[in-house]
């Protein structure tokens, strides 16, 4: 911790938050032959996906792509997140930045059908406008969040002053200290988030106090829209319960 923080040292440990940092390692494969495996986690390539079940489509019939599925039996254990099933999300490829997406919770007992293994169904061009560029394989590891100057819930005080407020009374080399210390940019799974424009959950009470399931940004092979921040959100209670039916996927950029 700086040294100019360290008066608010106690208090500022009660607003750290445990997460999982994602790396997102790029496979030089096309997003329909990505190496892996049906139940890995991954972002982009083919999902698991049982036969018999209803695959996916956006509001003109067409099947959507696979942006992100992420299996719990493989990632380190976060307190409220699942221990078991799959989480996928899908988007349209013709629609997927105007609420073109579907959030899909696969239980334990559903990964033991038999899964689709022809997508056929899916051309090279539903990729063209995806925001993710190649198949990524996805390591977690983690870490703890301090805190985001663009998240709404970490409403620290500083001496009455809040985040911005007390970033001007200090030096520029401790500004920056500052903006690194409480850097929650990057691949993650909870933590803090961080966005290009604004919190999207202040603007409701019902969603305020919703936390951050994903959050993707941008890098060498992903792009939301001008340099843009992507995330899952969810109710607390709802994560707890499974209950994925009211997560819903946001994103920003500049």
């Amino acid at each position: 911790m700086p040294d100019f923080l360290k008066p608010f040292e106690a208090d500022l440990k009660k607003y750290e938050r445990e997460a999982l940092k994602i790396t997102a390692s790029p496979i030089n494969a096309n997003p329909l032959e990505d190496k892996l495996e049906l139940k890995d986690s991954k972002f982009l390539g083919t999902p698991f996906f049982p036969v018999g079940n209803t695959y996916p489509t956006d509001k003109n019939g067409k099947p959507m792509v696979l942006l992100v599925q992420l299996n719990f039996e493989q990632i380190p254990n976060l307190e409220n997140f699942p221990k078991d099933g799959i989480l996928q999300l899908f988007l349209s490829a013709e629609s997927w930045y105007d609420d073109g997406y579907k959030i899909i919770y696969l239980k334990k007992e559903d990964l033991e059908k038999n899964p689709v293994t022809d997508f056929s169904f899916l051309e090279p061009e539903d990729y063209e406008d995806i925001p993710v560029h190649k198949p990524h394989k996805l390591s977690f590891e983690k870490i703890t969040d301090k805190g985001s100057c663009m998240d709404s819930q970490f409403d620290y005080s500083f001496d009455d002053m809040n985040y911005w407020d007390f970033a001007e009374t200090l030096e520029e080399d401790q500004k920056a200290i500052l903006n690194n210390y409480f850097d929650a940019s990057g691949h993650k799974l909870g933590g803090y988030a961080e966005f290009t424009q604004e919190d999207p959950r202040e603007i409701s009470p019902e969603t305020f106090d919703d936390i951050q399931l994903l959050q993707i940004d941008t890098d060498k092979h992903i792009m939301f829209g001008d340099g843009g921040i992507a995330h899952i959100f969810i109710n607390k209670e709802n994560l707890m319960k499974k209950d994925f039916s009211k997560a819903y996927f946001y994103w920003d950029c500049f």
